[in-house]
């Protein structure tokens, strides 16, 4: 019964939440307190020796998790109180720490902020002084996956408190395998080609897709890279047509769409209302954070598994990617440090607070840590009815603690554009060489012009 609850619950949380990763929701911008409910104007780093203020987006995933925080934290200081100023989405955030720091004035902003963790690098260069290192905090820096860590390490110092997880689940529906004669077992470790000939079996069987991405802007290179431990970038500058790498996974995505393996959808909704939502795939890949998305098929419940990505190689290698995510920030305009570095450590940071600050944030919010010790918990070892009672968030959280790390840069965004359409051009009969050196050249032209 306590799997079915938690089953139960976290699929109500859960189903509001699947573009937290993207920093997309509706929320209001008014700021609150989070202890009494009650408005408050405080947009400012906080006076009060017991108080701090943290912006943050999405009142269905994060806002939950940083309640979960401040509930634990009064375990250790009863008068603590934590101000949340509400986003609506994480550029909020972002403009914030942008016209502080076109002014060199951070007065304005408060003692904490969520921030991405793809920009992260870009705002600490541009804005040093609007942040505060995290480098003597009491926090067990090994408790944490070192691709997570690896964006908010800069210079060799430690800056963010990790938050969310985005590690890449790899999603099938058992039912559908099984009509095409294969079990989930059998999609571990397996190559692209492999994953190609069992998708035409699945489809040819079933009419289901075995995997679907949106076409206008693809994740699929990105996760698909890093599971191979390369990036995009080299040395800060692009590698589209210059890495074998990228050309091969780029033939390989073509391949499986020319197959009716993956199906490319014409935008984000079209990806996970007209396709996900509808039924169209006996796949998923993504950051976790598209389980929400899944779990909206009530008829699908019990029928999915989630394991690792196939792999270039094949041959037992395991597949592991990373595809958004966010951490916590002290800021410059934050008095008093001291406070904000011992909230952080004991909560999100893997302190005595860390168990029932994820426990509470994941059955609340959907929100899965990337803190190894707290993801043993038992909350996070319960199966979960819509993956089969499989433990999906113990699982999670291990496959986090293997992700390579890779080459980052503040042009992913952009980049991400220009291969897609570099797919597309592939897909209508333009040459793979070709194509990525178009999508180079396009993306060289972005970044000279952002200079």
């Amino acid at each position: 019964m306590k799997k079915k609850v938690l089953s139960m619950m976290l699929v109500g949380v859960l189903a509001v939440s699947a573009f937290a990763a993207c920093g997309s929701n509706g929320a209001s911008d008014a700021a609150t307190g989070s202890t009494d409910g009650e408005e408050t104007t405080v947009d400012t780093a906080s006076e009060d020796e017991n108080t701090l203020s943290v912006a943050a987006w999405d009142k269905n995933f994060n806002i939950p998790a940083l309640e979960a925080a401040e509930k634990a934290y009064q375990k250790k200081n009863p008068d603590f109180k934590l101000i949340i100023q509400e986003q609506s989405q994480s550029s909020d955030v972002e403009d914030k720490v942008t016209l502080a720091g076109s002014s060199d004035d951070y007065s304005q902003l408060p003692d904490i902020v969520l921030f991405q963790d793809h920009y992260i690098k870009k705002y600490v260069t541009d804005y040093p002084n609007a942040w505060q290192s995290l480098e003597d905090a009491d926090i067990n820096w090994d408790d944490f996956g070192a691709e997570k860590l690896s964006y908010s390490t800069i210079d060799g110092k430690h800056y963010g408190a990790p938050v969310d997880n985005g590690t890449v689940i790899m999603a099938y529906r058992t039912d559908a395998l099984e009509q095409a004669g294969y079990t989930v077992e059998d999609m571990k470790g397996i190559s692209w080609d492999q994953f190609d000939e069992i998708g035409k079996a699945v489809y040819e069987k079933t009419g289901l897709y075995l995997l679907s991405m949106d076409g206008d802007g693809n994740d699929l290179p990105y996760m698909m890279l890093q599971a191979e431990g390369v990036s995009q970038f080299a040395d800060g500058k692009p590698q589209l047509d210059s890495n074998q790498t990228v050309a091969d996974v780029i033939n390989v995505i073509v391949k499986l769409a020319q197959d009716n393996v993956l199906y490319l959808a014409n935008d984000w909704s079209d990806y996970t209302d007209n396709t996900i939502v509808a039924d169209k795939v006996a796949g998923v890949m993504n950051g976790n954070w598209i389980i929400p998305t899944m779990e909206q098929v009530d008829a699908n419940a019990g029928k999915w598994a989630i394991t690792t990505m196939p792999t270039l190689e094949g041959n037992g290698k395991e597949g592991f990617a990373s595809n958004g995510g966010s951490s916590l920030y002290i800021t410059g305009a934050c008095k008093n440090v001291d406070l904000a570095k011992d909230f952080l450590a004991y909560t999100f940071g893997g302190g005595e607070g860390a168990m029932e600050t994820y426990d509470a944030a994941l059955t609340n919010g959907g929100v899965i840590t990337t803190c190894l010790s707290a993801g043993k918990s038992d909350v996070y070892n319960q199966g979960v009815d819509f993956f089969n009672g499989q433990a999906i968030y113990a699982d999670i959280v291990a496959m986090g603690e293997n992700v390579p790390i890779v080459e980052q840069s503040d042009f992913h965004y952009p980049c991400r554009t220009q291969v897609a359409g570099a797919i597309q051009n592939i897909i209508n009969g333009t040459d793979t060489a070709t194509a990525l050196k178009d999508a180079q050249e396009q993306l060289v032209h972005s970044m000279e012009s952002a200079e």
